[in-house]
């Protein structure tokens, strides 16, 4: 075999290393290209200003819901990855090192790992804004133990600025505005699952800015693990979207400044239950395509809301013949919301408090008098978010059961309406066929679903609600649309071929259903052949 020749570069270990691992990622030419267009050709490294000004979220901020830290927070975040994730040399940033700063954010690593990175970049950008933080971590190592306590305003900061970098993955061109949507029930959900509040919480009047308590770090870690797993991922897909945006040819560094970009304004008041904020939180529960597909039609600026929405009972009208009708043939993972209210109001010592509670499924609704399904999640939405996964115990996911179409006597008829988890009569979510009332038992009586209250203060018996709105969005993609559109189209073609009358079977008086019951008339008890 020849030998390299001495004009060919010697490339060191360090170079074949980290090339390596950024090409296991397949990321590697997409990084060839952003150092090219940011690198200054006379030292062939990148400045550390110009790299400062790819990763920054420069946008004027406008708004009242807000805390006046937020938009200090942003201004350091450009500067806060580069020092976290870039070691500069005298000129600015090397090739190797440039590579080494995308292996270190964006390679594969643990869950732990990411979230220990997406938390020392907060505490870093907090820093920077001089907003004091009660968090240490023990060491330098990736995944070392955080000590410390947050308080509900630092989470909702955090929680902020995770939403705005999944909203700058899912915006990279710069389009649209930036609404900061309502997070309250995530923080509330961090308050109730890591502290214990003196005299409990009553989460409906909850003022969280006034609130002082310590979250300890260790039990939030948790809190991110069991409920939102894919809460670190944002700071991945930010990190890779600034550079693949800066390696394109159509995007020039103007583009990221200030001056080329919208304003970030309060949340948008919506009609639909399934806000940005909420469908946000589902999404960063689930690692499957239900999560790409709720991200791209909700997390970039809500526009393709309306095109998902496949049943909405203010809509399209209540009952489970109308729902039917919307959802009979969609084959895909569809997200059900039910708002509702517990209490009396007409009761002067009876609080009506409203809540929202949801169910995902992996599959399409069936008319069938058993529980079916093979995967799905229950989810408390308002006002606290938390999500109840397959326990893997029992297949009890779906109920979807409707009237039957023949007149049959039936000693124990099965109940009629949707259900999710439990078992026939002591469904965990049980919605009746009319829609007006749900009813939600504790989860003593369901072993598909992990335990857990899905309303707040729950207790141990059943609760009935009356339902204000229900939703169903489809989560299958244009697949399940195309699919659901062609059965919708065959069975009305069932329909109309159903609807003929061959007039010429009745054309013979001997085959006639008149000469038929003419001879039953004139003598019923004639022997006769039953046709089969």
């Amino acid at each position: 075999m020849g030998a390299s020749t001495s004009a060919e570069p010697r490339v060191s270990a360090e170079q074949q290393e980290a090339e390596a691992v950024a090409g296991s990622t397949g990321a590697l030419p997409m990084l060839q290209k952003a150092f090219s267009k940011l690198a200054n050709p006379d030292t062939n490294t990148v400045p550390l200003e110009t790299l400062q000004q790819c990763f920054s979220f420069a946008r004027s901020y406008s708004g009242s819901n807000v805390p006046d830290s937020f938009p200090v927070l942003l201004d350091h975040l450009g500067s806060s990855l580069v020092d976290q994730f870039f070691v500069p040399d005298k000129g600015g940033i090397s090739w190797v090192e440039f590579v080494r700063g995308y292996n270190k954010c964006c390679s594969r690593v643990s869950a732990s790992v990411s979230l220990n990175m997406l938390i020392r970049v907060f505490v870093a950008i907090s820093e920077s804004a001089n907003v004091p933080m009660h968090l240490e971590f023990e060491s330098g190592d990736a995944d070392c133990k955080i000590n410390g306590h947050l308080l509900p305003d630092h989470v909702f900061l955090l929680l902020s600025v995770c939403w705005v970098m999944s909203w700058g993955f899912r915006n990279s061109k710069g389009e649209g505005n930036l609404s900061l949507p309502d997070l309250n029930h995530l923080v509330l959900s961090v308050i109730t699952s890591c502290a214990g509040v003196e005299g409990g919480l009553n989460v409906w009047e909850c003022d969280i800015s006034t609130l002082e308590v310590q979250l300890p770090a260790g039990k939030f870690v948790t809190w991110v693990m069991s409920t939102v797993p894919c809460l670190p991922d944002c700071l991945r897909q930010y990190f890779h979207a600034r550079l693949q945006m800066a390696a394109s040819a159509a995007v020039e560094l103007a583009s990221l400044s200030s001056s080329s970009v919208e304003d970030i304004s309060s949340t948008a008041v919506r009609d639909y239950i399934l806000t940005q904020g909420r469908a946000w939180a589902i999404s960063i529960t689930q690692r499957s395509a239900v999560n790409e597909e709720i991200s791209r039609a909700f997390i970039s600026n809500g526009g393709g809301m309306d095109d998902n929405l496949v049943y909405r009972s203010s809509y399209h009208g209540r009952g489970l013949g109308r729902f039917w009708s919307r959802v009979e043939g969609y084959k895909g993972p569809l997200l059900i919301l039910i708002a509702g209210g517990s209490g009396d109001p007409k009761e002067e010592n009876s609080t009506n408090r409203k809540w929202i509670i949801g169910a995902l499924t992996d599959q399409c609704f069936e008319n069938k008098d058993i529980f079916y399904g093979n995967s799905g999640c229950l989810y408390s939405i308002g006002p606290v978010f938390h999500a109840f996964p397959p326990t893997g115990k029992e297949k009890n996911f779906v109920y979807s059961h409707l009237h039957p179409t023949g007149k049959v006597y039936q000693p124990r008829p099965k109940p009629v309406g949707v259900a999710f988890g439990g078992t026939l009569g002591n469904e965990r979510i049980f919605i009746d066929e009319d829609f007006a009332k749900v009813t939600v038992r504790h989860h003593a009586i369901d072993k598909t679903y992990q335990s857990g209250s899905l309303l707040p203060d729950q207790g141990f018996l059943p609760v009935e609600g009356l339902i204000s709105e229900i939703e169903v969005w489809g989560l299958g993609g244009e697949v399940a649309k195309e699919v659901q559109n062609s059965y919708k189209k065959r069975e009305e073609l069932f329909t109309e071929q159903r609807r003929k009358v061959d007039l010429k079977t009745f054309a013979n008086w001997e085959d006639s259903p008149e000469k038929m019951m003419m001879d039953m008339m004139s003598d019923p008890n004639a022997v006769r052949r039953e046709d089969r």
